[in-house]
Protein backbone atom coordinates (compact mmCIF):
# COMPACT_ATOMS: atom_id res chain seq x y z
CA UNK A 1 0.00 0.00 0.00
CA UNK A 2 2.98 2.35 0.82
CA UNK A 3 4.15 1.75 -2.54
CA UNK A 4 0.73 2.57 -4.69
CA UNK A 5 0.72 5.88 -2.67
CA UNK A 6 4.24 7.01 -3.72
CA UNK A 7 3.67 5.89 -7.20
CA UNK A 8 0.85 8.20 -7.05
CA UNK A 9 2.45 11.23 -5.44
CA UNK A 10 5.62 10.86 -7.83
CA UNK A 11 2.78 10.91 -10.66
CA UNK A 12 1.10 14.03 -9.64
CA UNK A 13 4.67 15.48 -8.95
CA UNK A 14 5.77 13.88 -12.85
CA UNK A 15 2.69 16.52 -13.80
CA UNK A 16 3.16 19.29 -12.29
CA UNK A 17 6.56 19.49 -13.64
CA UNK A 18 5.44 18.60 -17.15
CA UNK A 19 3.09 21.69 -16.81
CA UNK A 20 5.36 23.79 -15.61
CA UNK A 21 7.72 22.79 -18.25
CA UNK A 22 5.49 23.38 -21.17
CA UNK A 23 4.31 26.57 -19.58
CA UNK A 24 7.52 27.72 -19.71
CA UNK A 25 8.37 26.29 -23.49
CA UNK A 26 5.13 28.49 -24.68
CA UNK A 27 5.73 31.64 -22.88
CA UNK A 28 9.03 31.54 -23.93
CA UNK A 29 8.05 30.83 -27.97
CA UNK A 30 5.27 33.32 -27.46
CA UNK A 31 7.68 35.80 -26.43
CA UNK A 32 9.95 34.30 -29.75
CA UNK A 33 7.40 34.78 -32.08
CA UNK A 34 6.50 38.63 -30.57
CA UNK A 35 10.13 39.56 -30.87
CA UNK A 36 10.75 38.20 -34.68
CA UNK A 37 7.18 39.46 -35.70
CA UNK A 38 8.52 43.28 -34.04
CA UNK A 39 11.67 42.60 -35.55
CA UNK A 40 10.12 42.04 -38.94
CA UNK A 41 7.72 44.73 -38.42
CA UNK A 42 10.75 47.47 -37.44
CA UNK A 43 13.27 46.48 -40.40
CA UNK A 44 9.98 46.69 -42.96
CA UNK A 45 7.83 49.15 -41.80
CA UNK A 46 9.52 53.13 -42.06
CA UNK A 47 6.46 54.43 -39.19
CA UNK A 48 6.92 51.65 -36.87
CA UNK A 49 10.65 52.00 -36.86
CA UNK A 50 10.39 55.95 -36.57
CA UNK A 51 7.91 55.15 -33.15
CA UNK A 52 9.87 52.63 -31.77
CA UNK A 53 13.39 54.65 -32.28
CA UNK A 54 11.80 57.75 -30.84
CA UNK A 55 9.49 56.15 -28.39
CA UNK A 56 11.46 52.61 -27.09
CA UNK A 57 14.63 53.14 -28.00
CA UNK A 58 14.69 57.08 -26.85
CA UNK A 59 16.71 57.66 -30.08
CA UNK A 60 15.45 60.97 -30.91
CA UNK A 61 17.78 63.40 -28.90
CA UNK A 62 16.09 67.52 -28.41
CA UNK A 63 18.09 70.56 -28.22
CA UNK A 64 18.55 72.00 -24.68
CA UNK A 65 18.10 68.70 -23.14
CA UNK A 66 21.59 67.04 -23.17
CA UNK A 67 24.79 67.62 -21.29
CA UNK A 68 26.70 70.09 -22.54
CA UNK A 69 29.99 72.67 -21.93
CA UNK A 70 29.64 75.93 -22.07
CA UNK A 71 31.97 78.34 -24.15
CA UNK A 72 32.99 82.24 -24.08
CA UNK A 73 35.24 82.55 -27.22
CA UNK A 74 33.65 80.02 -29.98
CA UNK A 75 35.66 82.47 -32.33
CA UNK A 76 39.28 81.89 -30.40
CA UNK A 77 38.22 78.04 -29.45
CA UNK A 78 39.23 75.34 -31.56
CA UNK A 79 36.63 72.17 -30.95
CA UNK A 80 37.45 68.56 -31.66
CA UNK A 81 36.22 65.25 -30.52
CA UNK A 82 38.30 61.99 -29.96
CA UNK A 83 37.55 58.54 -28.52
CA UNK A 84 35.01 59.26 -25.41
CA UNK A 85 35.97 63.15 -25.22
CA UNK A 86 35.90 66.71 -26.61
CA UNK A 87 38.78 68.82 -26.56
CA UNK A 88 38.93 72.56 -27.25
CA UNK A 89 41.82 74.48 -27.55
CA UNK A 90 42.28 78.08 -26.92
CA UNK A 91 45.23 80.66 -25.99
CA UNK A 92 47.64 77.44 -26.15
CA UNK A 93 45.05 75.41 -23.50
CA UNK A 94 43.30 71.97 -24.27
CA UNK A 95 40.43 71.21 -22.31
CA UNK A 96 39.09 67.75 -22.08
CA UNK A 97 35.84 67.05 -21.15
CA UNK A 98 33.76 63.49 -20.74
CA UNK A 99 30.27 62.27 -22.09
CA UNK A 100 28.53 64.42 -19.41
CA UNK A 101 29.96 67.80 -19.48
CA UNK A 102 33.10 67.19 -17.04
CA UNK A 103 36.35 69.07 -17.64
CA UNK A 104 38.85 66.21 -16.95
CA UNK A 105 42.16 67.63 -17.35
CA UNK A 106 43.79 70.72 -18.88
CA UNK A 107 46.93 70.28 -21.45
CA UNK A 108 49.29 73.10 -22.89
CA UNK A 109 49.64 72.57 -26.65
CA UNK A 110 52.34 75.87 -27.63
CA UNK A 111 49.33 75.85 -31.10
CA UNK A 112 47.27 78.24 -31.88
CA UNK A 113 45.91 77.13 -35.58
CA UNK A 114 45.53 73.42 -35.04
CA UNK A 115 45.36 70.08 -36.91
CA UNK A 116 43.74 67.35 -35.32
CA UNK A 117 43.84 63.77 -36.43
CA UNK A 118 43.01 60.66 -34.38
CA UNK A 119 42.70 56.92 -33.99
CA UNK A 120 41.30 55.56 -31.23
CA UNK A 121 42.62 56.54 -28.09
CA UNK A 122 45.66 58.25 -29.54
CA UNK A 123 44.86 62.17 -31.05
CA UNK A 124 47.97 63.82 -33.26
CA UNK A 125 48.18 67.63 -32.61
CA UNK A 126 50.05 70.23 -34.94
CA UNK A 127 50.34 73.66 -35.67
CA UNK A 128 49.24 74.44 -39.47
CA UNK A 129 52.12 75.94 -41.07
CA UNK A 130 54.38 75.98 -38.11
CA UNK A 131 56.70 73.20 -36.54
CA UNK A 132 54.42 71.94 -33.59
CA UNK A 133 53.58 68.54 -33.14
CA UNK A 134 52.12 66.78 -30.23
CA UNK A 135 51.12 62.98 -29.61
CA UNK A 136 48.08 62.55 -27.17
CA UNK A 137 46.86 59.47 -25.53
CA UNK A 138 43.47 59.10 -23.52
CA UNK A 139 44.09 62.51 -21.68
CA UNK A 140 47.39 62.93 -21.45
CA UNK A 141 50.45 64.00 -23.83
CA UNK A 142 52.93 61.35 -24.90
CA UNK A 143 55.25 63.23 -26.04
CA UNK A 144 56.36 66.55 -28.12
CA UNK A 145 58.44 67.64 -31.35
CA UNK A 146 59.53 70.47 -33.25
CA UNK A 147 59.66 69.42 -36.91
CA UNK A 148 62.19 71.08 -39.55
CA UNK A 149 59.64 72.73 -41.92
CA UNK A 150 56.24 73.53 -42.25
CA UNK A 151 53.54 70.98 -41.25
CA UNK A 152 50.82 71.25 -43.59
CA UNK A 153 49.14 67.62 -42.37
CA UNK A 154 48.98 64.64 -40.56
CA UNK A 155 47.87 61.14 -40.27
CA UNK A 156 47.97 58.65 -37.66
CA UNK A 157 47.15 54.88 -37.05
CA UNK A 158 45.27 52.93 -34.09
CA UNK A 159 48.73 52.27 -33.02
CA UNK A 160 50.07 56.09 -32.58
CA UNK A 161 52.37 56.22 -35.53
CA UNK A 162 52.12 59.31 -37.50
CA UNK A 163 52.88 60.35 -40.67
CA UNK A 164 53.19 64.36 -41.53
CA UNK A 165 53.75 65.91 -44.66
CA UNK A 166 56.16 69.01 -44.47
CA UNK A 167 56.51 71.82 -46.66
CA UNK A 168 58.25 75.08 -47.40
CA UNK A 169 62.12 73.14 -47.30
CA UNK A 170 64.42 72.34 -50.37
CA UNK A 171 62.01 69.71 -51.66
CA UNK A 172 58.52 70.06 -52.80
CA UNK A 173 57.22 67.89 -50.02
CA UNK A 174 58.59 65.67 -46.85
CA UNK A 175 57.19 62.71 -45.23
CA UNK A 176 58.70 62.37 -41.80
CA UNK A 177 57.34 59.02 -40.13
CA UNK A 178 57.16 58.47 -36.40
CA UNK A 179 56.51 55.77 -34.14
CA UNK A 180 54.23 56.06 -30.68
CA UNK A 181 57.28 56.99 -28.81
CA UNK A 182 58.56 59.92 -30.94
CA UNK A 183 61.20 58.04 -32.34
CA UNK A 184 62.22 59.26 -35.86
CA UNK A 185 61.90 56.30 -38.19
CA UNK A 186 62.66 57.99 -41.54
CA UNK A 187 62.14 61.02 -44.47
CA UNK A 188 60.56 60.72 -47.60
CA UNK A 189 61.62 63.38 -50.24
CA UNK A 190 59.30 64.15 -52.94
CA UNK A 191 61.22 67.15 -55.04
CA UNK A 192 57.93 67.99 -57.58
CA UNK A 193 54.77 66.59 -56.37
CA UNK A 194 52.22 67.44 -53.63
CA UNK A 195 51.16 65.11 -51.13
CA UNK A 196 47.06 64.56 -51.01
CA UNK A 197 47.20 62.58 -48.57
CA UNK A 198 49.22 59.69 -46.27
CA UNK A 199 47.63 56.41 -44.54
CA UNK A 200 49.45 54.05 -41.76
CA UNK A 201 48.32 50.46 -41.91
CA UNK A 202 47.29 49.22 -37.82
CA UNK A 203 49.83 46.51 -38.15
CA UNK A 204 52.54 49.45 -38.45
CA UNK A 205 53.74 47.65 -41.55
CA UNK A 206 53.01 50.41 -44.47
CA UNK A 207 53.09 53.74 -45.64
CA UNK A 208 50.96 54.72 -48.11
CA UNK A 209 51.36 58.28 -49.66
CA UNK A 210 48.75 59.73 -52.28
CA UNK A 211 50.29 62.68 -54.60
CA UNK A 212 49.42 64.38 -57.67
CA UNK A 213 51.91 65.48 -60.41
CA UNK A 214 51.02 68.79 -62.25
CA UNK A 215 54.01 69.32 -64.04
CA UNK A 216 52.44 67.20 -67.46
CA UNK A 217 49.75 68.33 -70.07
CA UNK A 218 47.19 65.90 -67.64
CA UNK A 219 47.25 65.82 -64.47
CA UNK A 220 48.26 62.55 -62.98
CA UNK A 221 47.21 61.16 -59.33
CA UNK A 222 49.90 58.14 -58.00
CA UNK A 223 49.87 56.06 -55.10
CA UNK A 224 53.39 54.58 -53.00
CA UNK A 225 53.02 52.06 -50.68
CA UNK A 226 56.18 51.89 -48.46
CA UNK A 227 57.43 49.37 -45.99
CA UNK A 228 57.78 51.10 -42.86
CA UNK A 229 60.19 48.38 -41.68
CA UNK A 230 62.91 48.99 -44.98
CA UNK A 231 62.49 52.26 -45.02
CA UNK A 232 64.50 53.22 -41.51
CA UNK A 233 67.62 51.63 -43.23
CA UNK A 234 67.18 52.78 -46.98
CA UNK A 235 64.24 55.04 -47.85
CA UNK A 236 64.81 54.67 -51.14
CA UNK A 237 64.29 50.99 -51.75
CA UNK A 238 61.66 50.62 -49.31
CA UNK A 239 58.66 51.23 -52.07
CA UNK A 240 56.88 47.93 -51.91
CA UNK A 241 53.99 48.71 -55.05
CA UNK A 242 53.19 51.91 -57.03
CA UNK A 243 49.89 52.60 -58.47
CA UNK A 244 48.88 55.09 -61.47
CA UNK A 245 45.86 56.47 -61.69
CA UNK A 246 44.25 56.97 -65.27
CA UNK A 247 44.81 59.99 -66.74
CA UNK A 248 43.11 63.08 -65.57
CA UNK A 249 41.69 61.30 -62.16
CA UNK A 250 42.42 63.19 -59.48
CA UNK A 251 42.86 61.35 -56.18
CA UNK A 252 41.73 63.31 -53.41
CA UNK A 253 41.85 60.41 -50.10
CA UNK A 254 43.55 57.46 -49.08
CA UNK A 255 42.77 55.40 -45.79
CA UNK A 256 43.95 52.07 -44.46
CA UNK A 257 40.80 50.04 -42.90
CA UNK A 258 40.45 47.01 -40.92
CA UNK A 259 42.66 44.22 -42.22
CA UNK A 260 45.63 46.50 -44.07
CA UNK A 261 42.57 47.23 -47.23
CA UNK A 262 43.48 50.22 -48.58
CA UNK A 263 40.64 52.39 -49.70
CA UNK A 264 41.87 55.26 -52.63
CA UNK A 265 39.01 57.99 -52.91
CA UNK A 266 39.21 60.04 -56.94
CA UNK A 267 36.23 62.70 -57.63
CA UNK A 268 34.75 60.44 -59.81
CA UNK A 269 35.18 56.59 -57.82
CA UNK A 270 36.32 54.95 -54.96
CA UNK A 271 38.88 51.93 -55.33
CA UNK A 272 40.21 49.57 -52.93
CA UNK A 273 43.88 48.36 -53.53
CA UNK A 274 43.53 44.58 -51.45
CA UNK A 275 46.64 42.79 -49.52
CA UNK A 276 47.25 40.63 -52.82
CA UNK A 277 48.18 44.18 -54.70
CA UNK A 278 45.11 43.85 -56.68
CA UNK A 279 42.70 47.05 -57.33
CA UNK A 280 38.84 46.79 -57.45
CA UNK A 281 36.85 50.03 -58.26
CA UNK A 282 34.33 49.71 -55.45
CA UNK A 283 31.85 52.42 -56.46
CA UNK A 284 31.79 54.58 -59.52
CA UNK A 285 29.61 58.02 -59.68
CA UNK A 286 30.65 60.06 -62.55
CA UNK A 287 26.97 59.88 -63.88
CA UNK A 288 25.16 60.19 -60.64
CA UNK A 289 23.89 63.38 -58.79
CA UNK A 290 26.61 62.52 -56.00
CA UNK A 291 26.96 65.51 -53.28
CA UNK A 292 29.40 63.93 -50.68
CA UNK A 293 31.22 61.24 -50.66
CA UNK A 294 33.61 59.56 -47.95
CA UNK A 295 36.12 56.68 -46.91
CA UNK A 296 37.54 57.73 -43.22
CA UNK A 297 35.51 54.67 -42.06
CA UNK A 298 36.23 51.82 -40.32
CA UNK A 299 35.36 49.10 -42.51
CA UNK A 300 33.07 50.63 -45.53
CA UNK A 301 32.65 53.83 -47.73
CA UNK A 302 30.18 55.69 -48.53
CA UNK A 303 28.06 58.18 -51.28
CA UNK A 304 25.22 60.33 -50.84
CA UNK A 305 23.14 61.02 -53.98
CA UNK A 306 20.21 63.24 -53.83
CA UNK A 307 17.25 62.62 -55.47
CA UNK A 308 13.94 63.81 -56.46
CA UNK A 309 10.93 63.03 -54.10
CA UNK A 310 8.78 66.15 -55.32
CA UNK A 311 7.93 69.06 -56.41
CA UNK A 312 10.14 71.46 -54.61
CA UNK A 313 11.62 68.20 -52.18
CA UNK A 314 14.68 66.22 -52.43
CA UNK A 315 15.97 62.66 -50.71
CA UNK A 316 19.88 61.93 -49.52
CA UNK A 317 20.30 58.58 -50.42
CA UNK A 318 23.41 57.29 -48.32
CA UNK A 319 24.70 54.33 -50.37
CA UNK A 320 27.26 51.92 -47.90
CA UNK A 321 29.54 49.25 -49.10
CA UNK A 322 31.35 46.96 -46.90
CA UNK A 323 34.84 47.37 -47.71
CA UNK A 324 35.22 43.45 -46.77
CA UNK A 325 32.55 41.49 -48.25
CA UNK A 326 31.01 44.60 -50.56
CA UNK A 327 27.47 43.97 -49.43
CA UNK A 328 25.21 47.23 -49.74
CA UNK A 329 23.41 48.90 -47.55
CA UNK A 330 20.99 52.26 -48.06
CA UNK A 331 19.84 54.95 -45.63
CA UNK A 332 17.39 57.21 -46.89
CA UNK A 333 17.00 60.70 -45.36
CA UNK A 334 13.64 63.13 -46.51
CA UNK A 335 15.73 66.35 -46.69
CA UNK A 336 19.00 67.41 -48.35
CA UNK A 337 22.33 66.94 -46.36
CA UNK A 338 24.26 69.85 -46.48
CA UNK A 339 27.39 68.49 -44.23
CA UNK A 340 28.79 64.66 -43.73
CA UNK A 341 30.66 63.93 -41.03
CA UNK A 342 32.67 60.32 -40.36
CA UNK A 343 34.73 58.29 -37.75
CA UNK A 344 35.02 54.95 -37.16
CA UNK A 345 31.34 52.91 -38.16
CA UNK A 346 29.50 56.43 -37.91
CA UNK A 347 28.21 58.88 -40.33
CA UNK A 348 26.48 61.93 -39.28
CA UNK A 349 24.03 63.84 -42.15
CA UNK A 350 23.64 67.54 -41.12
CA UNK A 351 20.22 68.19 -42.76
CA UNK A 352 20.19 71.86 -41.34
CA UNK A 353 18.66 72.00 -38.05
CA UNK A 354 18.66 67.67 -37.40
CA UNK A 355 21.53 65.65 -37.44
CA UNK A 356 20.78 61.97 -38.56
CA UNK A 357 23.67 59.64 -36.75
CA UNK A 358 23.33 56.26 -38.69
CA UNK A 359 25.90 53.50 -38.34
CA UNK A 360 28.03 51.58 -41.47
CA UNK A 361 24.96 48.74 -41.61
CA UNK A 362 22.42 51.42 -42.44
CA UNK A 363 20.49 52.24 -39.23
CA UNK A 364 19.65 55.30 -37.38
CA UNK A 365 21.92 55.71 -34.19
CA UNK A 366 20.42 58.72 -32.89
CA UNK A 367 18.15 61.85 -33.99
CA UNK A 368 19.32 65.11 -33.29
CA UNK A 369 16.33 68.19 -33.64
CA UNK A 370 17.38 71.63 -32.67
CA UNK A 371 16.02 75.19 -32.80
CA UNK A 372 17.81 76.27 -35.20
CA UNK A 373 20.51 76.28 -38.29
CA UNK A 374 23.10 73.77 -37.70
CA UNK A 375 26.76 75.17 -38.56
CA UNK A 376 29.32 72.73 -37.13
CA UNK A 377 29.39 69.63 -35.49
CA UNK A 378 32.32 67.31 -34.28
CA UNK A 379 32.00 63.47 -34.24
CA UNK A 380 34.38 60.49 -32.59
CA UNK A 381 32.90 57.24 -32.63
CA UNK A 382 31.58 57.01 -29.55
CA UNK A 383 30.53 61.02 -29.46
CA UNK A 384 29.42 64.18 -30.57
CA UNK A 385 29.09 67.55 -29.91
CA UNK A 386 26.63 69.82 -31.35
CA UNK A 387 28.80 73.41 -31.85
CA UNK A 388 26.92 76.61 -30.63
CA UNK A 389 27.59 80.58 -30.29
CA UNK A 390 27.72 79.44 -26.44
CA UNK A 391 27.76 75.84 -25.79
CA UNK A 392 28.66 72.48 -27.20
CA UNK A 393 26.09 69.79 -26.97
CA UNK A 394 26.81 66.22 -25.97
CA UNK A 395 25.55 63.15 -28.01
CA UNK A 396 26.28 59.66 -26.87
CA UNK A 397 26.46 57.38 -29.71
Amino acid sequence: MRDFWEETENKKTRKKLNKKKISIILITATILIFTISISIIYMNNKEVRAWIDKNIFQKEKVQNNLPNIEIEETDNSNIYAFNRYIGILNKNNFEIYNSTGKKENTLTLEITKPIFNSNGRYLAVAEEKGQKLYLISDKEVLWEKSIEGNVSQISINKNGYIAVTIVDTSYKTVVAMYNSQGEHLFNWYLKSTRVVATAISDNNKYLAIAYVDTSGTTVQSNIEIMSIEQGKTNSEESIKKAYKGENGELITNIKYQEKDKLICMYTNKITLIKTDETVETIQEYKDKKVSFAAIDLSNASITVEEKSSGIFTADSVVNIINSENKSTSLYTAESVTKEIYTNSNIIALNLGSEVEFINTSGWLVKKYIAEQEITSIVLSNSIAGIVYRDKIEIINL
